[in-house]
């Protein structure tokens, strides 16, 4: 065929032969293009099941449109020849792109990520490749991902013969042997999970340089797919997350049923990890402080537990050289059975801090273990039989005792903030503890019995300034998402201002000053107070968290971006910073950089929502992604259940009205917010730049209810 013709398409020169197709560099002289043209041999063309599946497929693919996935043009016959033409891809293979040793970490997520994104919009057509290896990976000359050959034949190369297997498949040559699943080996019909574990074995060999099994022959290539545990990924490059090693492993367990079910979750999951801290080495020690388990008598302490372990988490985040599992990271293995190896794989920390509580009238017993996740062993244990007065004390002694046992060498302000006691009062404590329980409900009503108990902490101490930070965050919740209400924004400044006087060197109440101030229109005022929070501990998430949220507020979209991402290298679990930050990119017209944000800030939500499943706050703002990605029913019906577990909080209400106007539904989402402002939304300067309502801004409606709730200044 060199240099001759099929219909308009002049043949230039051979590109490859496969077992079903020879392919060709062709001109397309009706568009004036060059493209591959795939020939089906005549014997290939005469065997009816082979040519009935070939047109099915390449139709199928002709309507799959994907930036990584190259793009079919044409499935066509003249004089008896059958051909395809597809894009002509121009760059390199993955194998040849694969060094010793394995790609760069960063290099490994800009072509893994993709890839599997690629593979996860197949499945969405229920099209299985069934030969994904690194010769059917393209990278162009921009870089980009190009996956060929989906489910018809091979490209360029000479494969070995023990390389090949013939399943019994129609005939059909559907695997190479390094590449293929178990069931694959087995002749067993092949389903999207089959594709799962190739893409394990493809991302382990980019990682490695090397397949996760190999052998001199083909037999025993086929015996060791079979049989072998792959070595660990964190083994060959401890360099990698250890959370790569665990989903790399996942993909390539022996049982379909225990791989990753949807190609989705997995693309999630890598482009998690990959955003992820901990994807540098894992010299710096580090700590999860999981919950204390509650062995009173009454089990009526848990807001105790979890308040030990808060403080503790609180007072190790203060040690420049510990980096420490966020709180909502450990307290999701609340209850659950889970052995400290899989913790720490989770978490990627090297010790698990774990305890318990007794409590029995004014006794306390406290048990703590700080325990080395690569061996099981205890590194430092100890029981503590006191009055429960002493719970300070008891505290500030683990915290001392972990120190030391890291080997973590502290600053004399180090040391103080770890012995920093709130209050010594411990009723007052008490209260305390239970306002901040109910207040991560953040609903009007968890909030409103969080004020509640803050105000009874106060009324036992008046010196407690982390319980008038604590009034002062509900008073400023309820007054931009709940009441809309002047008394509480007043209160608010005049709690947030006490707890400063009372103690000015608290990160916590600079950040709870700082959104106050926020909320009463002193923007630099409240620059200052979260500027001052991180200065006093640069590892706070929730000082990061709002002044990204003021920022947007008072519009400095820029600023807000790298608030954002500094509180996601601090709380990469996090789905709300990740979901707000994708919508400043739509705003600053970066598409790529808000779909990577969105997706992991869904997958964040998704997981959250697995040990938390009504939960408002992640439902809506998972509804909130998924919309915004085209996921138009799915995320409608997330909205939905938000609505029925929260039927009437007015900060529920006004994210339904982005999410129905995102969707197109102007109706809805005008009367959303309608019902949000009725029933007391006031966050007026977040409303201003919310590009979620930009659909609706031109509604008479939307105009009416923006003059008629407009806020009047409050002063202190």
């Amino acid at each position: 065929m060199i240099e001759g013709s099929l219909k308009h398409y002049s043949i230039l020169r051979k590109l490859g032969k496969g077992a079903m197709a020879e392919v060709y560099l062709a001109r397309d002289n009706r568009l004036g293009r060059e493209v591959a043209l795939k020939h089906l041999p005549s014997e290939v063309a005469r065997d009816p099941g082979r040519l009935a599946r070939f047109e099915q497929e390449a139709k199928t693919l002709a309507a799959l449109n994907h930036p990584n996935i190259v793009t079919i043009y044409s499935v066509e016959e003249h004089d008896g020849d059958r051909f395809l033409t597809m894009e002509l891809v121009e760059g390199e293979t993955l194998d040849s792109r694969i060094p010793d040793g394995g790609l760069p970490a960063d290099e490994f997520f800009e072509l893994a990520i993709p890839l599997t994104h690629a593979l996860a919009a197949a499945h969405e057509r229920d099209i299985v490749h069934r030969d994904l290896k690194p010769s059917n990976v393209m990278i162009d000359r921009e870089g980009r991902v190009k996956i060929l050959d989906f489910g018809l034949s091979r490209l360029a190369g000479e494969i070995p013969d023990t390389e090949t297997l013939d399943t019994a498949e129609d005939g059909l040559l559907i695997g190479t042997l390094p590449y293929m699943s178990p069931e694959q080996v087995r002749a067993v019909p092949a389903d999207r999970r089959s594709d799962i574990y190739t893409l394990g074995v493809l991302l382990y060999e980019m990682a490695t340089g090397t397949r996760p099994f190999r052998a001199d022959s083909g037999a025993g290539l086929i015996c060791s797919i079979l049989r072998d545990r792959v070595t660990p990924l964190e083994q060959a490059r401890p360099d990698l997350p250890r959370d790569l090693s665990r989903l790399v492993g996942r993909c390539l367990e022996k049982k379909p049923a225990n791989r990753w079910q949807s190609s989705i979750d997995l693309a999630r999951s890598l482009e998690a990890i990959a955003g992820a801290p901990d994807s540098a080495p894992r010299e710096q020690s580090s700590i999860a402080v999981l919950p204390f388990a509650d062995m009173s008598p009454d089990q009526d302490q848990d807001y105790f537990c979890e308040g030990i372990s808060e403080e503790l988490i609180n007072a190790l985040n203060r040690v420049e050289n510990l980096r420490v599992a966020s709180r909502s990271s450990s307290f999701q293995f609340s209850g659950r059975a889970s052995n400290i190896e899989e913790i720490g794989r989770r978490l990627a920390v090297n010790t698990v801090l774990e305890g318990s509580v007794r409590r029995a009238g004014d006794r306390l017993r406290i048990t703590a273990e700080l325990v080395d996740v690569a061996n099981g062993f205890d590194l430092w244990s100890k029981r503590f039989d006191r009055p429960a007065t002493d719970i300070f004390a008891i505290q500030e002694e683990i915290a001392e005792r972990i120190v030391d046992a890291l080997r973590v060498t502290l600053s004399p302000t180090e040391k103080s903030a770890i012995r920093h006691s709130p209050t010594r009062e411990i009723r007052a404590y008490d209260h305390y503890l239970m306002g901040r329980k109910y207040f991560y409900e953040y609903g009007r009503r968890g909030i409103e019995h969080a004020l509640e108990k803050f105000a009874g902490a106060v009324a036992l101490d008046p010196s407690f300034a982390l319980a008038y930070a604590g009034i002062a965050d509900c008073r400023s919740y309820l007054y931009a998402n709940a009441q809309r209400n002047a008394v509480h924004l007043a209160m608010a400044l005049a709690a947030s201002r006490k707890a400063l006087e009372l103690d000015p060197k608290s990160p916590t109440v600079h950040t709870a000053r700082g959104v106050a101030l926020s909320l009463g229109q002193r923007a630099e005022d409240a620059d200052r107070a979260f500027a001052r929070a991180l200065e006093l501990n640069p590892k706070d998430f929730d000082a990061c968290y709002f002044f990204a949220r003021h920022c947007f507020s008072f519009g400095r979209p820029e600023q807000a971006i790298e608030l954002y991402r500094r509180a996601i290298e601090l709380r990469p679990e996090d789905f709300q910073a990740s979901l707000l930050m994708a919508q400043i990119y739509d705003d600053l017209d970066l598409p790529r950089e808000a779909l990577g944000a969105r997706r992991k800030g869904i997958t964040a939500a998704e997981r959250y929502l697995e040990a938390n499943p009504d939960n408002a706050r992640a439902l809506y703002m998972a509804a909130n992604g998924l919309v915004a990605l085209g996921e138009i029913e799915r995320g409608c019906d997330l909205a939905a259940k938000a609505r029925s577990v929260d039927r009437d909080d007015p900060m529920t209400l006004y994210n339904l009205a982005c999410i129905y106007s995102l969707a197109g539904d102007a109706a809805a989402a005008v009367a959303c917010l309608e019902e949000a402002l009725t029933l007391g939304f006031s966050n007026l300067d977040w409303l201003e730049h919310d590009s979620n309502l930009d659909m609706i801004r031109e509604e008479p409606r939307f105009k009416t209810l923006r003059e008629r709730y407009l806020p009047p200044p409050v002063t202190e």
